[in-house]
């Protein structure tokens, strides 16, 4: 039988996953009663679970009516790339001033290990795929590894969830929008391995912000082929 811290943390794993992958729409509202029934837990686990999502700014405390899923907006978005090329900027850099062999090897493998799965690509597909997904994040984490800055590339990695939220609100943009991530992939690791800074970081920041373009491309179509549609979408409901 697990512990209530871990069973805890086990909702809020669960809880935290299924916000970032949409499954729970921006302001959508988190009834207790609705929660503990999907999940099989009681309500003091459950209310640990939300108030740390809360923390988090993944979820609303709104009193005593409850919880809500945070929103999404536009200037959210372009605040989590803006920061996300920052960070990108300052641990790449560091990363490559102090990277040795091993850590090349571990990124050459951790590239190897995503191209294996460049078709699971959400372009090729209508959802993004959970081991795609986990090994384009380890692609990531592994180029800053090397940068010594624990706190900040843990900070990165927390912005990489909350940018990966947006990613998975609009999946459906890049059949419209295709990209070839494969070769933006690749690109970066290029540079990288030639330890060429301003070209990976240049190449970095343009694989975040083509993430938002796609996105906010997305939002707008989903606005305008639902504008006489009863009820939007989650993208519909993003604000400014």
């Amino acid at each position: 039988m697990q512990g209530k811290g871990t069973l805890a943390m086990s909702i809020y794993g669960r809880l935290r996953r299924d916000i970032l992958t949409g499954l729970f729409e921006p302001d959508e509202r988190l009834p207790l009663d609705a929660l503990g029934e999907r999940y099989r837990v009681g309500l003091t686990p459950l209310r640990e679970a939300l108030n740390r999502l809360s923390a988090e700014e993944l979820v609303l405390r709104e009193g005593k009516r409850g919880f809500r899923v945070a929103p999404v907006s536009r200037a959210d978005l372009a605040d989590l790339a803006t920061t996300l090329c920052w960070v990108a900027d300052v641990t790449l850099r560091q990363s490559l001033a102090k990277g040795d062999e091993a850590w090349e090897e571990a990124v050459v493998l951790a590239a190897h290990r995503l191209q294996r799965l460049d078709g699971r690509f959400p372009s090729q597909s209508t959802a993004v795929d959970p081991e795609w997904e986990r090994r384009h994040r380890d692609f990531h984490m592994s180029l800053i590894a090397a940068s010594g800055l624990r706190r900040i590339n843990d900070f990165f990695a927390t912005l990489i969830d909350r940018y990966d939220r947006y990613m998975y609100l609009g999946v459906d943009a890049t059949a419209r929008w295709p990209r070839d991530a494969a070769a933006e992939h690749k690109a970066i690791l290029e540079a990288v391995l030639a330890r060429d800074a301003d070209l990976a970081v240049q190449l970095s920041q343009a694989h975040i912000r083509r993430t938002a373009e796609i996105v906010q491309a997305s939002w707008a179509t989903r606005i305008a082929d639902e504008a006489t549609a009863p009820h939007a979408g989650a993208l519909g409901t993003m604000t400014p």
